[in-house]
């Protein structure tokens, strides 16, 4: 009895074929005069293929499997055919040499299935690649938790296709945009990866995986984000997403590590950063001051505290809300971060000497009523911030101290005239973030124990006690954790804020040069909130936790 195996015959039968294809390409390579190639024992150079778009090369027949130094090697089925000679002769108008070789059509569908280990990516007028992908739309429909991310990956993970880092990649960053995250870490161990997402400013481990894995990852992270594949030193490089209307930007940081380079993309999210101004957290009454210090013509409003704490995203909304058609804004930051329409974003670039300094020279000459300086973090740009201020410029800018009261020595510390402070200055601010409880799953309980004796105490140094006005100081709110909030009872951020105006008492001790313990004494009068005040009214309103509100303020500290 003869038994008939089908997937025996039928392979058979595909190896007879093939090797009448690559007989036919070779014979015609005789005729045509092009030397023969076979592709499919060809190794291709995927770089190669960003020179021109999968489908262009479907419709003209062609195949670009080799690129070095703008000589390309190109497989063609017929050489004559006019789609085929069109292509070829526009990469040539683009400066490329073109070394052209006879290949089969099996060939041809080997350099066009490479097209997906590019994950769909090409490279834009800037010089950055773009994904462009409907797979991260369509994964975005999919990917709402954390454990979607987690169940996706590990499917793909049991795959062999050679595409399946491109789908890894893609729902790594489709989970992070889902998820809200603000960065996606990488960060390789002796015998696995581990993958987090920073979720409302704090790290949330995603899962591990295999480092043969994250080898090829690593390789794809690189070719998007334009950076060298054989340098393991530090490189940042960057690639935008396209989903929907939105271009979302990934910022790429690789440093060296003892197994492999740890990889961070920062996801910059356009949606991210446009917060109306009054959904920021700022206290009504705090709100009231900012709003009249920024309908002022000039002066200068900075906003402090440490990197992360959300300046930036303030700043950006205060733009926001003063921009009209009749003004001039002109900012000048490293790096932009988001694009906002009606206004010149000027960024500084180091290596070519275009530093704040020289940037905010070059913005006055523009004839600007308001400016805004990423950050002031030298005698020369504090100088001249300080000088247009005075000289008829409302100007906005960040200062890496910790309060408020801290401003005015760190200006003095800059060499900055002390008499001068208090003609410049209108508004010194300071600010946190902290994680908003879900308001989904969060529940009210009685407020006692070390939580009652924190709250006693700092409400104790509230002078205005009209701030508790309908407000329960019996209570405090705690986060159960659900489906919404990814099981950690915190969903989004908020800011707490503190502010010292110039006065006249402020004024005279700041001519005094006196320290920041006792400027904060004498804006006390003021009545506005500081840090740990306006921070217990949230935890009182329900927005926060005093757990959470410790991990950024020491409640304890007078």
């Amino acid at each position: 009895m003869v038994l008939f195996d089908e997937d025996k015959q039928n392979k058979r039968i595909n190896d007879l074929r093939k090797q009448e294809e690559e007989e036919l390409a070779q014979t015609l390579s005789s005729k045509y005069g092009i030397p023969y190639l076979d592709l499919s024992v060809t190794p291709i150079n995927i770089d190669s293929l960003r020179v021109i778009g999968e489908l262009e090369t479907r419709e003209a027949q062609i195949g670009v499997f080799n690129d070095v130094n703008k000589v390309l090697s190109i497989g063609a089925v017929s050489p004559n055919n006019p789609k085929t000679v069109e292509a070829i002769d526009k990469l040539k108008s683009k400066g490329y040499a073109v070394q052209l070789f006879m290949v089969s059509h099996a060939g041809l569908s080997k350099v066009w299935d490479r097209y997906k280990d590019l994950s769909y990516s090409f490279e834009t007028k800037s010089g950055a690649l773009d994904i462009s992908n409907e797979q991260i739309t369509e994964f975005l429909d999919k990917v709402h938790t954390i454990p979607d991310v987690q169940k996706l990956i590990s499917e793909i993970l049991l795959m062999k296709k050679s595409y399946r880092i491109s789908r890894i990649m893609e729902i790594i960053l489709a989970g992070a945009m889902a998820t809200g995250s603000s960065d996606i870490h990488l960060e390789p161990e002796e015998e696995y990866v581990t993958l987090r997402y920073r979720l409302d400013g704090m790290l949330t481990e995603v899962l591990k995986f295999d480092t043969e894995t994250y080898k090829l990852l690593l390789s794809r992270i690189k070719l998007v984000s334009n950076l060298k594949l054989n340098v393991g030193n530090a490189q940042d490089g960057r690639f935008s997403i396209k989903v929907a209307e939105n271009e979302i930007e990934i910022r790429t940081s690789m440093i060296p590590g003892a197994y492999g380079d740890s990889v961070v993309m920062r996801v910059l999210n356009p949606n991210a950063i446009s917060v109306p101004l009054e959904s920021l957290g700022i206290h009504p009454r705090l709100l009231k001051i900012i709003l009249h210090e920024m309908s002022r013509p000039s002066g200068l409003l900075l906003n402090t505290g440490p990197t992360g704490s959300g300046k930036t995203t303030s700043l950006y909304a205060f733009l926001k809300k003063i921009h009209t058609p009749d003004i001039k804004i002109i900012t000048i930051e490293n790096p932009i971060e988001y694009h906002l329409p009606g206004i010149v974003q000027t960024q500084t670039d180091e290596k070519k000497n275009y530093t704040f300094v020289e940037g905010l020279r070059s913005a006055l000459r523009q004839d600007p009523d308001v400016i805004m300086v990423g950050e002031i973090r030298d005698k020369d740009t504090a100088e001249i911030a300080v000088n247009s201020a005075l000289t008829g410029h409302l100007v906005f800018s960040t200062l890496h101290t910790n309060t408020a009261a801290g401003t005015f020595p760190r200006l003095i510390d800059l060499g900055i005239n002390p008499k001068i402070i208090s003609s410049a200055l209108n508004l010194a601010m300071a600010q946190r973030l902290v994680r908003k409880l879900c308001s989904v799953c969060k529940k009210q309980i009685k407020l006692e124990g070390r939580n009652k004796e924190i709250v006693d105490k700092v409400l104790l140094t509230l002078n205005d006690k009209t701030y508790l006005d309908g407000i329960d100081v019996g209570s405090e709110w705690q986060g159960v954790g659900c489906d919404k909030c990814n099981m950690t009872g915190y969903k989004g951020r908020i800011g707490v804020y503190e502010a010292i105006m110039m006065d006249e008492n402020i004024e005279r001790v700041v001519a005094a040069e006196a320290s920041e313990r006792e400027i904060k004494k004498v804006a006390i009068s003021q009545n506005i909130l500081d840090l740990r005040q306006d921070g217990i009214i949230k935890v009182l309103q329900g927005v926060t936790t005093i757990e959470e509100l410790e991990r950024i303020i020491d409640l304890e500290k007078e």
